[in-house]
């Protein structure tokens, strides 16, 4: 069994990781705020707090994705799961809501929700593990890495930013939560992180 540790587990990222952090040119910081380093967001250097990362710790890594390129792969990617989740719903007879005369059956439309959370979850994990893309990602030319180091994320790291993401949908408020979390990127400064990428300690950027 390898020694190594697994990518974006804290430890540097091996050395065949294509994505790992590249030293910046000459010159250029590799930041999108030019040659000086950005300002301190939550007080620090470090926005998590533990004083381990470098006054710009984007140096070296590819510019940040616009926010509306992120939100449009995500819908392209709700899109292809929503269609499995519905043909093994519809598979297994379980409709969003069932009106049967006065009384509508939710214990249905929480399955299906319950269904479409774990398969989105899924999804996201074992894609963002594999190359830090989705499908959606893949096709608008951008990818998650992790904030540290620019590595692609672990699996622990893809899962806890996928559960923060998708739990909601078995629950409520899918659409409003999956808007706000994602939806947060847009006014996030420096780092255009969404609610899920500040608990996974990730960013979002373009790859061509």
């Amino acid at each position: 069994m390898s020694s190594e540790p697994p990518p974006g587990s804290g430890q540097p990222p091996p050395e065949d990781d294509p994505f790992r952090k590249q030293p910046p040119p000459s010159g250029d910081s590799g930041s999108p705020y030019g040659s000086q380093p950005p300002p301190p967001p939550y007080g620090g250097g470090d926005p998590y707090g533990g004083g381990g990362y470098p006054a710009d710790p984007l140096a070296g890594m590819p510019p940040l994705a616009d926010s509306g390129r992120r939100t449009l792969a995500r819908i392209i990617d709700m899109i292809l799961v929503g269609i499995v989740v519905a043909l093994l719903t519809w598979g297994f007879g379980v409709n969003e809501y069932d009106v049967n005369a006065d009384k509508v059956e939710y214990g249905k439309s929480f399955a299906q929700s319950l269904v479409a959370a774990l398969l989105y979850i899924g999804y996201d994990t074992f894609m963002i593990t594999k190359s830090g893309q989705t499908l959606g990602k893949k096709w608008l030319k951008m990818r998650v890495a992790n904030l540290e180091n620019g590595s692609t994320p672990s699996v622990q790291t893809a899962l806890i930013r996928s559960l923060v993401l998708w739990i909601p949908f078995a629950f409520c408020c899918a659409c409003i939560w999956t808007a706000i979390a994602g939806g947060w990127s847009f006014f996030d400064r420096p780092y255009k992180q969404g609610l899920h990428d500040k608990a996974a300690k990730t960013v979002v950027v373009s790859t061509g």
